[in-house]
């Protein structure tokens, strides 16, 4: 089967994904790394993977309508990616039939063409059909989680995080105020561009919105992709210069620079992963930034190990691990890769990581807490609990990013003072 096109290097990253050994930004990642695609083929590779993972269950729904008999997962996967470029990316009829067939086994190519052409002959009558589903099905969500956002937000709001959950996500830049300034480097890659949709919330003035990636920038260390929501941890947390600053779980880096930026790179950050090979990429990542304040190390905070440095930290960053709700624009399988049981898995693991930083914590020292979930049990509820039982007075501020109410993607953060 040949894979050496765009469709097939898609339906490539498809089988692999399906394999459950990789996420699927990893594998997209490595199949145009080693695809020799044009940029525009890159793009059209980019859609396809990932319109196909953000719509499975809506597609799956027409291969139903479409086709009753088994189908094996190769023949699946092909009425996916052609369904997904008739229906949703509304590529020409010819070419998205046409070159998906192509991609098929001898033996199962009459039938991806007859279905392909049926479906594009009962086009209109499919669309109707799915708009007459459940949200689970027309949005492509797990039950699950539609059933607990729409108990913690409302059907209306529900329905919009979906969408939100479905669309490209915009390119958002961080200006690293350490090498250039704002004004510079529009003048080198050239003015932001608004997004459809314009944030509701305030975003702070060196985060930019962007039509393409910056690839010079980036490699010169003049920007980071980053998200405006991940400034709400940093700047609840308010590292000054001169400070001793913890960053708990600082992989791959984007806060832990921003952090450095805030304290004009003056003082010491220790940042540290669970990670020993996302380590290295959180020293190249500040390397590349000219963060010069930052030790970078590995250390486990579940483990029970001893932390090496013990000497105290005026203010401390946990952004732990979550569910990654907030981000589904972002990280597109997160949704087929959640559980129910997720739900009472991860604010144990997080309250067990605030734990193991407190005693690092100086008297009166300031630790920010923040995820970028969107669910009560991994925010919220870790705050109350932490600060019922931990070393904390109080909760000194806090802070949420809803997507379909800001704008932005998700984040959570809270500011608690140490008595």
């Amino acid at each position: 089967m040949p894979k050496t096109s765009s469709r097939g290097v898609a339906l490539a990253a498809l089988e692999e994904w399906r394999g459950g050994k990789k996420f699927a930004d990893a594998i997209l990642g490595e199949r145009l790394r080693s695809g020799g695609l044009s940029p525009a083929d890159r793009a059209f590779v980019t859609e396809l993977f990932y319109g196909v993972l953000r719509n499975l269950t809506l597609l799956d729904f027409w291969i139903c309508c479409l086709r009753s008999g088994h189908l094996d997962h190769g023949s699946r996967d092909l009425l996916r990616l052609g369904l997904d470029q008739l229906f949703l990316l509304e590529t020409p009829a010819h070419a998205a039939i046409y070159e998906t067939v192509e991609l098929a086994d001898r033996r199962n190519r009459a039938l991806i063409n007859g279905v392909l052409r049926n479906a594009l002959r009962g086009k209109a009558d499919l669309l109707e059909r799915a708009a007459s589903q459940d949200l689970a099905v027309r949005g492509s969500h797990p039950q699950f989680l539609v059933d607990r956002w729409k108990k913690n937000f409302g059907a209306e709001e529900t329905e919009r995080l979906c969408e939100w959950n479905n669309c490209p996500p915009v390119i958002y830049a961080r200006i690293n105020r350490l090498k250039i300034s704002e004004v510079e480097f529009l003048t080198k890659v050239g003015p932001a561009r608004r997004a459809d949709r314009t944030p509701q919330r305030s975003v702070p003035a060196n985060f930019i919105q962007l039509t393409t990636v910056p690839h010079e920038a980036l490699a010169a260390g003049h920007c980071y992709i980053q998200d405006p929501s991940t400034a709400a941890a940093c700047s609840l947390l308010d590292p000054q210069p001169g400070e001793r600053v913890l960053d708990a779980c600082a992989a791959p880096g984007g806060k832990t620079g921003y952090l450095a930026e805030l304290m004009k790179n003056d003082g010491v950050i220790v940042a540290c992963d669970r990670d020993e090979s996302r380590v290295k990429i959180l020293r190249d990542n500040l390397d590349r930034l000219g963060v010069t304040i930052t030790r970078c190390v590995y250390h486990d905070w579940t483990s029970g190990k001893p932390f090496e440095d013990t000497a105290g930290f005026d203010r401390i960053l946990v952004d732990a691990p979550c569910s990654n709700t907030g981000v589904m624009r972002r990280r597109v399988d997160v949704r087929w890769r959640l559980t129910p049981e997720d739900f009472s898995r991860m604010p144990a693991l997080q309250t067990r990581i605030l734990r193991a930083v407190e005693p690092l914590l100086k008297p009166g020292g300031t630790l920010v807490y923040s995820t970028c979930s969107l669910e009560p049990e991994e925010n919220e509820q870790v705050t109350a609990g932490i600060l019922q039982k931990g070393r904390f007075r109080k909760v000194a501020g806090e802070t949420s990013v809803l997507p379909f109410r800001d704008g932005l993607d998700g984040a959570y953060a809270a500011k608690l003072l140490r008595q």
